[in-house]
């Protein structure tokens, strides 16, 4: 039987900025945007502090503030510091690669500033027991970094991801997407108990667990393609188990079909891919305080992001090969356009004036309140 671990950080953004302003513990934080709540910007991570009033990601910062408010708790608005958080998880991902499991380095696959899987290395030997060894990794990383974490165990990654939820504690009020699975629920299957800091998933206990979920509890599957499995007359995750892999090559797709009922059997991938990650393209957006309503000053926006962008390309000397526009309007509907270049190209005024031609192919009859720019690059040489 294989094993795949899942680390998940917890709360890693807000407790970065928690271990930076250690007078923070025990506050509701809140990370987003320029860290003021009066101008447009969107949560990107909230403390558990803040969770408890239904502050969660994604969520404008005015909302959150709102939500706040209400409460009369003392909440702490900060700004988004890329480059502390990238440093925080390079220690983090650099302690989980320094740990033996079976005598051998583990393998580690990056998913995020926050998650991995782990893996053990090639010709391991004697793996002994996962779950100690996912102790292991949380007792390291929390020694090394001071951030806690949670390791869900599977024999795949599929079930090591879905058992990360029921490690995490759970926090009463939040979002239900970020609430956590763990304490508040009934123990799982065989007694084990849920927010302790790790959990296991595995093959022979997938249907207990799992069974009676609806299908969006599936990591991979989102509110669309669980409304179109529910038009089918498949509601929970046992449903699409046993679910003809016909009639869903027929109904949803001949790939992805049959790729959803693997997931309802909680079938998936368990290799543990260590292959450093390289960034396909590079991209900046900018959300405007004020919305533009004069599309030549759209269009200098457009040019002046493009160039931020044909900066991050070229520190990584490769060209890019496909320009893509972002934009949204007042309030709230996003659109993107794209094309690709003849031949691939650095030349900053070339590629600032494809990313102005895309707004050629946009309604420009309404405000704009977001503006962005990516650019995929030509492979490694």
């Amino acid at each position: 039987m294989g094993w795949v671990l899942h680390v998940d950080l917890d709360q890693f953004i807000a407790a970065v900025e928690v271990l930076r302003r250690p007078e923070l513990a025990g506050l509701p934080v809140i990370v987003g945007g320029r860290g003021d709540p009066t101008e447009r910007g969107v949560v990107a991570t909230a403390s558990y502090e803040a969770r408890r009033f239904g502050v969660g990601s994604g969520m404008p910062l005015r909302l959150a503030e709102r939500k706040l408010r209400k409460s009369e708790e003392e909440a702490v608005f900060l700004p988004v510091d890329k480059d502390a958080y990238d440093a925080a998880s390079a220690e983090v991902m650099d302690v989980l690669r320094s740990l033996d499991w079976g005598g051998v380095p583990v393998l580690v696959e990056v998913l995020g500033w926050d998650e991995a899987f782990v893996g053990p290395g090639p010709d391991h030997g004697e793996l002994g027991s996962p779950a100690e060894f996912a102790e292991r990794i949380r007792a390291a990383v929390l020694d090394r970094t001071r951030l806690t974490s949670a390791v869900g165990i599977g024999n795949n990654k599929l079930q090591a991801k879905l058992a990360t939820g029921f490690a995490k504690q759970r926090v009463e009020g939040a979002l239900a997407r970020e609430a956590g699975s763990g304490i508040g629920e009934e123990s799982g299957p065989g007694g084990q108990e849920r927010g302790r800091g790790t959990y296991v998933l595995t093959d022979e206990g997938w249907y207990d667990e799992m069974g009676d979920r609806p299908t969006s509890a599936l990591w991979g599957i989102g509110k669309k393609t669980a409304d179109k499995l529910a038009l089918l007359g498949i509601a929970t995750v046992e449903d699409l188990a046993r679910a003809d892999a016909a009639m869903l090559a027929e109904r949803i797709g001949p790939t992805t079909g049959p790729w959803l009922r693997r997931l309802g059997r909680g079938v998936a991938s368990s290799e543990v891919d260590a292959t450093p990650y390289v960034a396909r393209g590079h991209g900046r957006e900018e959300t405007f305080q004020e919305d533009l309503t004069d599309w030549a000053e759209v269009e200098r926006e457009v040019d002046r992001i493009a160039r931020r962008v044909v900066a991050d390309i070229a520190a990584e000397g490769r060209p890019a090969v496909r320009v893509e526009l972002k934009l949204r309007y007042r309030p709230f509907f996003t659109l993107t356009r794209s094309h690709k270049l003849p031949a691939p190209t650095t030349d900053a005024d070339e590629l600032a004036a494809e990313a102005v031609a895309l707004l050629d192919r946009v309604e420009k009859d309404r405000p704009v309140r977001l503006l962005g720019v990516r650019l995929e690059m030509a492979d490694p040489s």
